[in-house]
């Protein structure tokens, strides 16, 4: 397959500051890498993070970018299991060890050197990008459109995180219901979950998302749902949701933290998490948490609402998903849409 020596990318030169369209050079794969003709690449909460400087350790200048459904154009010399032509889905882990006690353990989303795509490497803001092979998720011609990408981390932090929850659990709360959550809600309700949504006080056209996505219940964080929840999973940033879900949830309940990072959690009493109640954060993926989560999908028929944007209208884009103005996932499409 033939590509240009050059191309366009949004590269962000300094936290805090836009981002710059213009042409670099194409990237060219090393020895294990396939360089991807990048379809689409969604916006994620944590490239706002790395974006405010919240997380403070990206690789500058750096193209964002962990959501990425592309095509495979080239491949390096030691390239097994991918071939030219083919769709390939690249999330946010993008290199482990594969040495550390946490990579032997199989717990590689612990690994003590890893590398993450659009933070510690050049990510799918651009139209090509390269990405370590052994860590592509090989994509059914189905996913070949824009609102495949955020299944990439949207969809299986979202999954990560559902799968830390007892089996049992009926009643489950969503604190913040954005793109991970309308992936998910999907697959609990599926499943015969009922799902309870809470969102930013007053923020109506979020809990409306969440009705039309099926959820039993909306309201705001600081309100009470009508039943007590088995487990709730925190997709949204703020720390003070986390003493708030723990009153939500019912003896022996579960408390996930789904996000990369969170703003302070306030000193609350222990009476909160008495009871057997469990606090737990979710850490990347592995490898294994994409192919169980593609291999439910091959089951349940996911859906997601996406408002597309060209790959020169990032900083836009970032700006209306910041202003909670998107309902569902912001995508960047390298083509014209």
């Amino acid at each position: 397959m033939k590509y240009p020596d050059q191309m366009h990318a949004m590269v962000l030169n300094q936290p805090g500051k836009p981002m710059e369209y213009k042409q670099v050079p194409v990237p060219q794969p090393g020895k294990t890498q396939v360089l991807i003709k990048v379809l689409a690449c969604g916006i994620c909460r944590t490239d706002l993070h790395i974006f405010d400087g919240e997380l403070d350790q990206p690789k500058l200048p750096l193209i964002l970018g962990h959501e990425i459904v592309g095509t495979v154009v080239k491949t390096g010399s030691g390239v097994k299991g991918l071939e030219l032509g083919q769709l390939v889905g690249v999330p946010w882990l993008g290199r482990t060890c594969g040495r550390c006690k946490f990579c032997l353990q199989g717990m590689e989303n612990l690994c003590d050197d890893p590398l993450f795509t659009g933070y510690t490497i050049d990510g799918g803001y651009a139209e090509y990008t390269v990405a370590d092979a052994r860590f592509c998720f090989v994509l059914d011609e189905r996913y070949h459109q824009p609102g495949s990408a955020p299944l990439l981390c949207a969809g299986l932090i979202g999954f990560r995180s559902y799968h830390m929850i007892a089996p049992a659990a009926k009643n489950i709360g969503f604190y913040g219901f954005g793109a991970a959550a309308h992936i998910l809600i999907q697959i609990a309700i599926a499943q015969g979950k009922k799902v309870f949504a809470f969102t930013r006080d007053g923020d109506t056209m979020a809990q409306q998302f969440a009705r039309k996505m099926g959820a039993y219940w909306t309201g705001g964080s600081s309100e009470s749902a009508p039943d007590k929840l088995d487990a709730a999973i925190i997709f949204a940033a703020g720390g003070e949701l986390v003493p708030k879900a723990l009153q939500d949830v019912d003896k022996g309940g579960q408390v996930i933290c789904g996000g990369i990072h969170m703003s302070e959690i306030p000193a609350f009493s222990y009476d909160l998490l008495w009871g057997e109640r469990s606090l737990k954060s979710v850490a990347n993926l592995t490898r294994q948490d994409g192919l169980n989560f593609f291999s439910v999908l091959k089951d349940i028929e996911i859906h997601t609402q996406t408002q597309l944007f060209k790959l020169s209208e990032a900083n836009e884009a970032i700006a209306r998903f910041r202003s909670g103005q998107i309902s569902g996932a912001a995508v960047l499409v390298m083509d014209k849409i």
